[in-house]
């Protein structure tokens, strides 16, 4: 059917305000460039600045603009898997308010759904991938530590970067894999993509061009959370709470 959806963006936001307009344009116009239907959904976890204001006031420039509001804040987890099954998309891409990966580099991913793969993943950390500017050393250590201890308790191996915020699912592979997540906060990737592993979902990663922000501050309370959910997705394997959907 022409109208039917074939491309949701979901954009999990906490007070966004000022970053959101320049990132909605932008995806707004090179999706007006497509010769297929889309839509726009942001999703306010619990917002405490005009984030939700913001995408209101833009609705009447760009179409298909949609607004998921919590008024508490749940986690960014919680926030794209909400996001994620309320799209109406063929295929569901969330992407992070900030822009950091542009959403021109989805032309890249069609490519492997045409050949089977039913999740496509943005990559910082293989070849052809490009950081623009590149990571200070301490940032790449924190990095690959992390990535090292997700595979070695979760068993994410062969996923280089499991947190690049640019991942597309299809429509029953969201769908299969959402309802069954519990980590609403810091470790929800690597959940999400043992649960699609799990049930036999294929999972391609890719390289992409992400516009580093040098400035961003990794904290040590964040990584030791991040830590403490690895462990929790893994005891939730061992119950086998991943079999079944919520």
């Amino acid at each position: 059917m022409p109208n039917e959806i074939y491309l949701s963006v979901i954009i999990p936001a906490y007070n966004e305000e000022k970053r959101l307009p320049k990132t909605l344009r932008e995806i707004d116009k090179y999706l007006r460039q497509q010769n297929y239907e889309s839509e726009i959904i942001v999703v306010s976890d619990g917002s405490t600045d005009r984030t939700c204001e913001v995408v209101r006031e833009l609705m009447t420039e760009i179409k298909n603009l949609k607004l998921i509001e919590f008024k508490e804040n749940f986690g960014k987890g919680y926030g794209v898997r909400k996001g994620m099954l309320e799209a109406k998309g063929e295929f569901r891409l969330f992407t992070d308010a900030d822009n950091s990966t542009s959403i021109d580099q989805v032309e890249k991913m069609w490519p492997w759904f045409e050949k089977e793969y039913d999740i496509v993943i943005g990559s910082r950390d293989i070849k052809e991938a490009i950081l623009d500017p590149p990571q200070s050393l301490f940032r790449r250590f924190l990095g690959e530590t992390f990535g090292f201890l997700t595979n070695l308790i979760v068993g994410t191996w062969g996923i280089a970067d499991t947190q690049c915020g640019f991942k597309c699912f299809k429509k029953k592979a969201a769908e299969d894999i959402f309802p069954r997540c519990k980590i609403n906060r810091f470790a929800f990737d690597p959940e999400f993509l043992i649960i699609a592993k799990k049930i036999g979902y294929k999972i391609k990663e890719i390289p992409v061009y992400w516009k580093n922000d040098p400035h961003s501050k990794v904290k040590f309370k964040g990584m030791v959370k991040m830590l403490i959910d690895l462990f929790k997705i893994k005891l939730n394997e061992i119950k086998g709470m991943y079999e079944k959907k919520s």
